[in-house]
Order: C-alpha cells, then sequence, then structure tokens
C-alpha cells in the first residue's frame, strides 16, 4: 500500500466510522475532535449500554461499590453520533461500506476498535454456573454470586484471574484458583519473575492449584484431569482473550496468525481508508524490533490519538509507545512498562518475598522493561529511562534504596 493511496482518502475525509465503542473507539472519537477534525464521527457499539471503562468491572463494580463505570465524555456536545446495540457484521472496503445488523453504513474512513474477546473454556459454553468476566452484564450476572459467598473456581492464574480472585475473596467467598500451567502468569512472566506471587494466593486464603487442567465442569463442581474434584457454586474463566476479528473474514484486510488485524507504524490496514487500534490490532516496534499486540488499557488510550492525527494528514504520526498496565492483586499494585521478551539481562531491586520490590531488563546497557510491585516511583522512573533509551549502571540499578533515574551511566 501507498502511502500517498492511503492519504488520498483520509486528508478530505467527511466520514469516519468507528467501529467499536470500548475505549480505543471513544478515545478515536474524542481525539478527533480535540485536533480539529470537523465531518461526521459516528461511533458503532454492539453493546447497549453507554460506552464504559473495562477496569473498574473486576473491582468496584463487582463489588457493588459502583453501579457503572460509563466514560465522562459529552458525545452529544463533541458531535458523535452514537449507534449502540449495533453489532458489525463485515466490511466491503470497495464500496467503503460497513455492514451492520441494522443495515450498512457507508465511510470515507473506517476505524477498527472492536477489542479483544475472552477465550472460552472448551466444553463449557452454555453449562449453568459458568461466567466470563469482559462486559457490564458480565460483571452484573457475577455481583449477586459473591454477594451469596458461593465457593468460587477460577480457572486461569493471568492476570484477570488474579484480579477477580481477590475481589471474591474480599467478598468473602471460597475461591480456588485452578491453573493448567506450572505457575500463575506463565505465559506473560519468566518462572523466577513469577515464583514469588505464587505466595501471594496463599497469604489471601486462595487456594492455588497448578498442572490443573478442568476436564468438565459438572453442576456444584468442576472435575480435573487427575479426577479430583473441586467444589464450585460458580465457575469463572479467565484463560485469556483474542482480538474481536472473526467478522473481519473475506474483507481483504490482513490478519495476523492470532486474529489481530496487522497493522503499520501509522496504524493503518492492509486496505486503504482503515484503520486499527486498541486490543484488535498489531503494530511494527522500531523501539523492540518486533510486532506488538499488546492487550492492555494504555495501549487504547494512546494509540487512538496517532489514528486521530493520520487521519487529518499528519503523515508524521508513528506509533511505537513503551508499553504500561498495572493490576490490582492480593493488597499489593503491579505496574508493567516494556517489553521484556527484548532483554538479555534480569536483575532484582529489593527483596521478592517482600511487599515492594521490582525487576528489571536490560539489553546491553539500556532498560527495555521493569515490573514494579508496590514501587509506583521505580516504574515512572524507569518507564522515562526506557522512552529515552539512557544508558544504565546495572550494579546501581540493583541498589533498590537509589532512585532509578539515579542510576544512570
Amino acid at each position: 500500500m501507498s502511502e500517498q493511496t492511503q492519504q488520498r482518502g483520509t486528508s478530505a475525509a467527511r466520514r469516519v466510522v468507528v467501529a467499536g465503542a470500548g475505549m480505543a473507539g471513544v478515545q478515536t472519537a474524542v481525539a478527533l475532535r480535540e485536533q480539529g477534525y470537523t465531518g461526521t464521527v459516528t461511533l458503532i457499539g454492539a453493546e447497549p449500554h453507554q460506552p464504559y471503562d473495562r477496569p473498574p468491572l473486576s473491582k468496584a463494580v463487582l463489588l457493588g461499590k459502583a453501579e457503572g463505570s460509563a466514560f465522562d465524555v459529552d458525545f452529544e456536545a463533541l458531535g458523535v453520533e452514537l449507534q449502540l446495540g449495533r453489532e458489525v457484521l463485515g466490511v466491503r472496503p470497495a464500496e467503503h461500506q460497513l455492514d451492520t445488523e441494522a443495515g450498512p453504513v457507508p465511510y470515507d474512513v473506517l476505524v477498527l476498535a472492536t477489542g479483544a474477546e475472552p477465550i472460552r473454556l472448551p466444553g463449557a459454553e452454555g453449562v449453568p454456573g459458568v461466567h466470563l468476566l469482559r462486559t457490564l452484564d458480565d460483571a452484573e450476572r457475577l455481583r449477586p454470586v459473591l454477594a451469596r459467598q458461593h465457593d468460587i473456581v477460577v480457572v486461569g492464574a493471568g492476570w484477570i484471574g488474579a484480579e477477580f480472585a481477590t475481589a471474591a475473596r474480599e467478598a468473602g467467598c471460597a475461591v480456588t484458583v485452578v491453573e493448567a500451567a506450572e505457575r500463575p502468569l506463565a505465559g506473560a512472566l519468566p518462572a523466577e519473575v513469577a515464583a514469588p506471587m505464587t505466595a501471594w494466593y496463599e497469604d489471601s486464603g486462595t487456594v492455588l492449584r497448578t498442572h490443573a487442567r478442568v476436564e468438565r465442569v459438572e453442576p456444584g463442581e468442576v472435575v480435573l484431569d487427575d479426577g479430583s474434584r473441586v467444589p464450585a457454586g460458580a465457575v469463572v474463566v479467565g484463560i485469556g482473550a483474542r482480538p474481536a476479528t472473526a467478522w473481519l473474514a473475506g474483507s481483504g484486510i490482513e490478519l495476523g496468525v492470532q486474529g489481530d488485524v496487522v497493522a503499520d507504524e501509522r496504524l493503518r490496514t492492509s486496505v486503504p481508508d482503515v484503520y486499527a487500534v486498541g486490543d484488535c490490532a498489531s503494530f511494527p516496534s522500531g523501539r523492540y524490533g518486533a510486532r506488538l499486540l499488546v492487550h492492555h488499557w494504555d495501549n487504547a488510550l494512546q494509540g487512538p490519538r496517532t489514528v486521530a492525527a493520520n487521519i487529518l494528514g499528519e503523515s508524521s504520526a508513528i506509533y511505537d509507545p513503551v508499553p504500561y498496565f498495572w493490576s490490582e492483586q492480593f493488597g499489593r499494585f503491579v505496574q508493567y512498562a516494556g517489553h521484556h521478551a527484548a532483554a538479555d539481562t534480569l536483575l532484582w531491586r529489593g527483596d521478592p518475598s517482600g511487599p515492594a520490590w521490582t525487576v528489571c531488563w536490560l539489553r546491553g546497557a539500556r532498560l527495555v522493561a521493569l515490573l514494579a510491585v508496590g514501587r509506583p516511583r521505580d516504574l515512572a522512573q524507569g518507564r522515562r529511562l526506557i522512552e529515552a533509551g539512557t544508558p544504565v549502571n546495572a550494579e546501581l540499578l540493583k541498589d533498590p534504596g537509589r532512585p532509578m533515574k539515579g542510576a544512570v551511566a
């Protein structure tokens, strides 16, 4: 695709249609207006609810401390047309048409922001008492389950599994987490980093069973592949998510091996006048020399600014962030920045058996990622070091009493 071809349709665009009303879609609409776009902006969402933020679903909304988490955005004042409860079905790029349940929607520029969808537990679809936690409706279905203090089985010891287990314990439920791998966060962190997190489960009164694969779910219990049975008044599945892109089949828009929309450094897809942003899209990172697929809130917040700039014809707008996310689990605030797959050295700041510590990943003399537990200052300073590519002294970096900015080589 030539840049000239892509820009010809966007610089004079009159109608921008955004498919997806989560964080990435809402922020795209907001960024377009903030950057001076005066044409029509239509935001299409599959859910009937006012667009809302997802992180509170596993915390305040789930525990009944908040009724919802709608974005504080005045769409009418922004001149953004909302079309909610309208599922997208396909795209016909040659005709500049987005197909939806309620009929086709014409566009001059289309932004794909349909996010990700949870992976379902095979064989458990439709089984009573089996839940996912992705949408506001999911959280509202689970809230009375926690209020009744059922025995809860959480399938998957990833980020969402740990967050839900934390909320369920706070609600007074007995919680067992079953994980097919040998440790929590097996697909996200190295064994030596995840190891100290294992103790967090026991400390909170949560039972963690690793090497435990679900064979089937029966009324009132979960049967594991070793034949053991775990009591379960409810089962919550948190085994990952995949880009919500099946609806793009046959559109000609290139998808990656994980179902991700393959975007370029300006978040353009393989088809002219179509962009992709947020959880549904991967992008090439010059910083890390890899294509990244980032399923986190900050990516959905930052990417739309690049999309809006490019729709407005600012072709120099490149997307190459330092990925960032946080998680609140078992009384700890965990933050991560960077991409540690690019590292060749791992070092610790602080005692991992204690309440606060940081792991740093370096490539040569440069910090490329860090995980901070209860050390937000490390995260803030380390993130700036990663963004700047500043060389650091590894020996100084190991000293938890020294600010990270003081470890500059």
